[in-house]
């Protein structure tokens, strides 16, 4: 392999890798988010019918 193909290769992996790592930290530090944004934990969808589509 010529040098800037493994300087790429290595690269590549230092992004996937340090990636993974960071959001793994990331979500140990944070693990559950505190506040929902509008329509996410109830928003009484069970009130309101299936939707059908005439196709």
């Amino acid at each position: 392999m010529t040098p800037i193909a493994v300087t790429f290769l290595v690269l590549a992996i230092i992004v996937v890798w340090g990636g993974l790592i960071a959001s793994s930290l990331f979500l140990r530090s944070r693990p559950e988010t505190s506040a929902y944004p509008p329509g996410g934990v109830d928003d009484h969808r069970e009130d309101v019918g299936v939707i059908e589509h005439d196709t």
